[in-house]
């Protein structure tokens, strides 16, 4: 299809393995991916997920969670 990328050719794109992009994909952490059959669509354009873990938190948050 075009203007898609299957989990293989994400895969390879981002640098990670097939299972990790398939993880990706059902937690819903890439926009605009699609089933397709038995197989995901995922946009061409689209962006490697963050780490949710590693999000910035001012440090004044920091500071506050910890009193």
């Amino acid at each position: 299809m075009k203007g898609y990328m299957s989990i293989r050719e994400a895969s390879y794109k981002w640098d990670v393995s097939e299972r990790r992009v398939n993880q990706y994909v059902l937690q819903g952490r890439v926009p605009g991916a699609e089933r397709f059959g038995r197989s995901w669509a995922i946009p061409a354009d689209a962006e490697k997920p963050g780490d949710p873990r590693r999000e910035k938190v001012p440090c004044s948050a920091k500071k506050e969670s910890a009193i």
